[in-house]
C-alpha cells in the first residue's frame, strides 16, 4: 500500500483554485481510476500519464491505482494536471519520496514520450498558488518566464518528466535536446493557441506598441473636434462614438488611440497578461504585456466571441481581451443588436459574469470602447447637404441599430466631417504627433491619479457620479448649462454624470484645479454635438 500527494491548479475564468492530487496504491487487479469531477481531456490523462511514465524509464505500478482530485466538488478541466498526476503516482510507488512532493505545485501536460508541454493560464495558476501560500512551482521550461512574473515563488522549468524525476530524487539531470523543427513552429507551443484565434480571424488583439508602428496622429488631416475627442478619451478612459461618411478618418483616429495611452502599471500588466494567457494569445517570447491591448473584432462576431463564453469551459471574449486597452467596433450598426446590447453591463461594471450550468466565471472587462458608424446605409447622410439617396425610413432604421441605452453609456459623440480639398492640399496641414498628445495625456492622468489617490479608481471615467458630486466639486455655476440640459431632457441623469466626468478630464488636460464653465461647455459639446461657443482644440493647437 502506498500513498502520495502533490498539488495542481484548476482555473475558473482567470481565477485559480489549488487542487490536491492524491494517489493511492492497493493490492488488487491493476486498474487506474480518476475521481474528482474531471472533464474529458483530464480523464484521458490516464493513458497519457501511463505512457509518459514508462517512456521516461520508470516502472508503472501493477496494482489498483486511485487518483483523487480534491476538493471533489470543484470541476476540473484541461491537461495541466498530467505532471501532478504522474508525480503523485510515482510517489505512491516510492520511486519519488512522497514528502518531497507535498508542498510543490505542478502544472504541465505530458506527451506520450514524457516531454512536458505548456498549457494555457500559467500566470493565473501560479498567482493562485502564491496566494495559497505555496513557494515552489514546476512548469514547462518554455513557460518558466511567464511563471517567474509572480514574486515570492521559486520556479523550476523542465523539459521532460525524466528531468523532473532526476531533480526530485537528487540524481544527475539528463540533457534533453530540443527537437529539430526544420523551420516549422515548435509543436510544444501548439496547445497554447485557441483554434480560430489570431490575426487571420479579425478577433485578434495587439499590443499598442506593435499595433501603432507607422500609425501617427499627425497623419489625420483636419478633424479638430474628433482629434480633441480622441485625446479626451485617452486621458480619462471615456468611451467614444465617431459618426461620419466613409473615408472621413474614423478608423484612422481609432487606430491611433492606443499610442496615446500610457504604459500599464505592474498590476494592470499582470491582469492583462493573465487574460491573454487563459485565452492562449500571449505573444511568443513576451511573457508580460505592458502596453494597452487593442482589439478590433469583425462585425460578424457573435455574442460569445464579444462577451465571452463558448462550449464547455467559458473563454474570455473581446471585452476581456481589451481589458485596460481599446475595443474598436468598426461599422457598429452592422453588429447584431443583441450583441451590442450585451456590452451594456460590462461598460458599467468593468467586468463580465458568464453563467453556465457548469458554473459561473468572472472576467475583467475595463476597456475603452470606440464605436464607428456611417450616418446611413449609403454613408452620405448629413444635415448640411443632400447627397444622401436613402429614404428617411431607412436612415431611421439604420441609426436605430445602436440602442439608446448603449449610446447613453458613451461619453463622447463626435461627428466626423469629410475632409475638404483645402485641408488636404494646405501646406503644413499635419497636426500634432501622437508623441506630443501622449505627453499631455500622461500629464492629465498623473493629475487625476494624484486627486484620486487613496481611492479604488484610476481614471475619471471610473469615478461614480455621486462621488464626483459630493467629494470633488466644480466651480460655482459651472454646471448651470448642463443642469438646464437635464431639465429639458437633452441629458439623462447618467448623461449628466458623464458630462461631469468629461469636464474633469478636460480640466486635467488644460491644467485647471477644478472644472470651470468652459470645461463643462466643451464636455457638453463632445457629449451632445451642439456647439457651445468654446474652442475645440486643446494644447498647442488651442
Amino acid at each position: 500500500m502506498g500513498f502520495a500527494r502533490t498539488c495542481a491548479v484548476t482555473l475558473v475564468g482567470v481565477e485559480g483554485v489549488v487542487v490536491e492530487v492524491q494517489a493511492d496504491l492497493e493490492p488488487g487487479v491493476a486498474a487506474f481510476t480518476l475521481v474528482g469531477l474531471p472533464d474529458k481531456s483530464l480523464t484521458e490523462s490516464r493513458d497519457r500519464v501511463r505512457a509518459a511514465v514508462v517512456n521516461s524509464g520508470a516502472e508503472w505500478p501493477q496494482k489498483k491505482l486511485t487518483v483523487g482530485l480534491s476538493p471533489a466538488s470543484v470541476p476540473k478541466a484541461g491537461s495541466g494536471f498530467d505532471l501532478a498526476v504522474a508525480c503523485a503516482v510515482l510517489g505512491a510507488a516510492e520511486r519519488i519520496d512522497p514528502r518531497v512532493l507535498a508542498d510543490i505545485v505542478m502544472i504541465g501536460e505530458l506527451g506520450l514520450d514524457g516531454r512536458v508541454r505548456p498549457v494555457r493560464g500559467i500566470l493565473p495558476a501560479v498567482l493562485a498558488a502564491a496566494d495559497a501560500g505555496y513557494e515552489q512551482v514546476v512548469v514547462p521550461e518554455c513557460a518558466a518566464a511567464e511563471a517567474a512574473l509572480v514574486p515570492g515563488v521559486s520556479v523550476l522549468g523542465i523539459r521532460s518528466l525524466r528531468q523532473l524525476i532526476a531533480v526530485l530524487t537528487d540524481e544527475p539531470v539528463p540533457e534533453e535536446d530540443p527537437a529539430e523543427q526544420g523551420g516549422r513552429p515548435d509543436p510544444l507551443l501548439a496547445g497554447l493557441r485557441v483554434p480560430g484565434a489570431g490575426a487571420a480571424t479579425g478577433m485578434h488583439t495587439l499590443g499598442a506598441a506593435a499595433h501603432d508602428q507607422g500609425h501617427d496622429l499627425a497623419d489625420v488631416v483636419g478633424q479638430i473636434a474628433a482629434r480633441t475627442a480622441v485625446e479626451v478619451a485617452a486621458a480619462g478612459g471615456h468611451h467614444l462614438f465617431l459618426e461620419g461618411p466613409p473615408g472621413a478618418g474614423k478608423t484612422m483616429l481609432a487606430e491611433r488611440l492606443p499610442a496615446l495611452l500610457p504604459r500599464l502599471s505592474r498590476e494592470e500588466s499582470l491582469q492583462v497578461t493573465a487574460v491573454h494567457s487563459v485565452a492562449g494569445l500571449l505573444p511568443p517570447g513576451k511573457p508580460l504585456i505592458d502596453v494597452a491591448p487593442y482589439c478590433a473584432p469583425h462585425h460578424s462576431a457573435t455574442m460569445q466571441s464579444l462577451v465571452g463564453g463558448g462550449q464547455g469551459v467559458a473563454r474570455p471574449g473581446a471585452v476581456s481581451l481589451a481589458h485596460r486597452g481599446v475595443l474598436f467596433l468598426d461599422e457598429a450598426p452592422e453588429f447584431s443588436s443583441q450583441t451590442l446590447d450585451a456590452l451594456r453591463q460590462p461598460l458599467e461594471a468593468g467586468h463580465v459574469v458568464i453563467a453556465r450550468s457548469a458554473g459561473v466565471v468572472r472576467f475583467p472587462a475595463r476597456f475603452l470602447m470606440v464605436l464607428a458608424a456611417n450616418p446611413c446605409p449609403c454613408g452620405r447622410f448629413s444635415q448640411r447637404d443632400t447627397l444622401c439617396e436613402c429614404p428617411p425610413s431607412a436612415v431611421r432604421r439604420y441609426q436605430a441599430r445602436l440602442s439608446g441605452p448603449l449610446l447613453d453609456r458613451v461619453d463622447l459623440r463626435v461627428e466626423v466631417d469629410p475632409v475638404t480639398r483645402a485641408q488636404l492640399t494646405q501646406a503644413g496641414a499635419r497636426g500634432e504627433s501622437s508623441a506630443q498628445v501622449a505627453d499631455r495625456v500622461r500629464a492629465a492622468r498623473e493629475r487625476a491619479a494624484a486627486r484620486l489617490s487613496g481611492t479604488p479608481w484610476r481614471t475619471n471615467s471610473e469615478v461614480p457620479g455621486r462621488e464626483l458630486r459630493s467629494r470633488w466639486h466644480a466651480e460655482t455655476g459651472a454646471l448651470d448649462e448642463a443642469e438646464r440640459n437635464l431639465e429639458r431632457g437633452v441629458l439623462t441623469a447618467r448623461g449628466l454624470d458623464r458630462v461631469l466626468r468629461v469636464a474633469w478630464t478636460v480640466a486635467d488636460l488644460v491644467g485647471h484645479d477644478r472644472p470651470d464653465a468652459t470645461d463643462v461647455a466643451l464636455a457638453l459639446h463632445l457629449r451632445t454635438g451642439v456647439p457651445r461657443g468654446v474652442p475645440m482644440a486643446l494644447g498647442a493647437s488651442a
